[in-house]
């Protein structure tokens, strides 16, 4: 896709056209998805629809470009993380019980195991594992494909923060999925 196609639908959809406003929405939203189920787990589709309900609010006023509104939309769904964050540290935490704690993700899984057979939610899970920071980056990075100084500004740091954390971010990733060395017996 070029960017006079993203260009038009955003200028179409800011003028109210529902086609256009559909086409932005079927770019963006799997990828927000990806974002908020590491960032929120469950929650993922509300926040989804609170995010582009605050999409559809301000639209009219957004001014920039297809990078720009990228950033744009996924500084409101983080905005929608750290609100629902702060309301769930509010609430009583649930306890874990032996049916959800089976459920986990095992230590042993491999990155390529993993991406070969259970795809997207697999590599999500292990991009869950890591630490919420690194996981942010990673998804912003990768998985959203936000350029540096995009999540820079975003996440309130500079760029050199945002290259140096995403190495490490990627370094512990791959000790994640390193596969546990064999115990030969003789």
């Amino acid at each position: 896709m070029g960017t006079t196609g993203f260009t038009g639908w955003l200028v179409a959809a800011q003028f109210g056209d529902e086609t256009g406003f559909g086409m932005l929405w079927r770019e963006l939203n799997p990828a927000v998805m990806r974002y908020l189920q590491v960032a929120a787990g469950d929650a993922a589709e509300d926040l989804a629809s609170e995010t582009w309900l605050q999409v559809v609010r301000g639209l009219k006023d957004f001014r920039g470009d297809e990078p720009g509104f990228r950033s744009w939309v996924f500084t409101i769904a983080r905005h929608k993380v750290h609100d629902w964050h702060r309301q769930r540290g509010r609430r009583a935490a649930a306890h874990l019980d032996d049916a959800a704690a089976a459920a986990l993700r095992a230590a042993d899984d491999t990155e390529e195991a993993a991406l070969e057979t259970l795809g997207t939610d697999a590599a999500l899970r292990l991009i869950r594992a890591l630490p919420p920071d690194q996981a942010e980056l990673l998804l912003l990075r990768l998985v959203v494909g936000l350029e540096v100084a995009d999540v820079a500004r975003l996440l309130h740091k500079s760029p050199g923060a945002v290259r140096v954390g995403t190495h490490r971010a990627l370094q512990r990733l791959r000790a994640l999925a390193a596969p546990e060395p064999a115990m030969v017996t003789l």
